[in-house]
């Protein structure tokens, strides 16, 4: 199983960015979503979504991040919006798979707000 992200950037604050993360292999899913970790932090949970769409966002990301999926494409998606310095991380897309039991990652990419 292997996840590919794409969609991040540089942006000012009060941007909007979209994060994307496919799936690509035999997987069923237990559940997705973003972690990020900024310079000198801990990886933090953002957002997850469970298998039959169900979100949860971090408190400071509410209101302005949105997590959608497309099942049928092995896709999920981060919607950013009102982007904040504080938010400037590597984004990393996580995915549970049912089949293996494991958590996959993504490679990671970097989201800079100035």
């Amino acid at each position: 199983v292997q996840l590919v992200e794409s969609g991040g950037g540089s942006v000012q604050a009060g941007g909007s960015l979209k994060l994307s993360c496919v799936v690509i292999g035999e997987f069923k899913s237990c559940g997705m979503g973003w972690y990020r970790q900024a310079p000198g932090k801990e990886r933090e949970l953002v957002s997850s979504i469970t298998p039959d769409g169900t979100p949860s966002l971090v408190d400071s990301v509410k209101g302005r991040f949105t997590i959608s999926q497309d099942n049928a494409k092995k896709t999920v998606i981060l919607q950013m919006n009102s982007l904040e310095i504080e938010d400037t991380a590597v984004y990393y897309c996580a995915a549970a798979d049912c089949y293996s039991g494991l958590m996959n990652w993504g490679q990671g990419t970097q989201v800079t707000v100035s």
